[in-house]
């Protein structure tokens, strides 16, 4: 089952970043890559204010052979870049997992990207492949893209979502207990009945739609 991660990561954890080196205020989009052998076309929209920077940047980095415009509209332009991704880690990771690029966001400061991974396996494949490059990242969420009707959060309801995290923030499952029922009430203005069966609806919404929902593992033992 496909699973969308939402990842942030500092502009100096990765090489693309680091090609980039945009300026305080300037961001770019980066929308989609087309891997192709060790070579990489991932296609950006620039806005019109930065588009001379990026050129001159990226035209000049060693491990990029060409930059080209494709299209422009309403003060945006699309552009190719035909990039060598071998000694990006980050990248690397992505194509070694089957992790499958949707969008990009990225400032003078961290880069925001939407990626889908084949299985939740191939996730925790890309989290370890990155520990052993050192490279430190955020995933912000996470979600099934084969249940939409759940919506980003396994579907839980905003305000199921907003207690859960809330109590598992606060130490209200830790032992001792940090953080009260009757705390958490008056912080949601609500009754001490009313938060507990909030948690237990979010507890049991939340496991139904990862760990119920997910297929067992196979044993390797086969049909006996």
């Amino acid at each position: 089952m496909s699973v969308i991660a939402e990842v942030k990561v500092s502009a100096d954890e990765f090489e693309l970043g680091r090609i980039l080196e945009l300026e305080r205020g300037e961001f770019l989009e980066l929308e989609t890559m087309v891997p192709l052998g060790q070579k990489a076309v991932p296609f950006f929209r620039v806005h019109e204010q930065v588009r001379e920077t990026f050129e001159e940047l990226v035209a000049r980095h060693p491990s990029v052979d060409q930059v080209r415009e494709i299209d422009r509209h309403n003060g945006e332009r699309l552009f190719t870049l035909d990039w060598d991704t071998s000694s990006d880690h980050f990248f690397n990771s992505m194509t070694r997992t089957g992790a499958q690029l949707m969008t990009a966001r990225g400032s003078i400061t961290e880069w925001h990207f939407e990626l889908r991974f084949p299985s939740h396996d191939a996730l925790s494949q890309f989290r370890e492949l990155c520990d052993d490059a050192r490279i430190d990242f955020e995933v912000e969420r996470i979600y099934n893209p084969t249940k939409p009707e759940l919506g980003p959060w396994y579907g839980l309801t905003e305000q199921q979502r907003l207690t859960l995290m809330r109590a598992v923030e606060g130490g209200y499952y830790s032992i001792p207990r940090q953080l009260s029922t009757q705390e958490l009430a008056e912080e949601f203005e609500i009754s001490d009945q009313a938060v507990t069966e909030r948690l237990r609806r979010a507890i049991i919404t939340l496991t139904e739609t990862t760990l119920l929902s997910m297929p067992e593992p196979d044993d390797g033992n086969g049909d006996m």
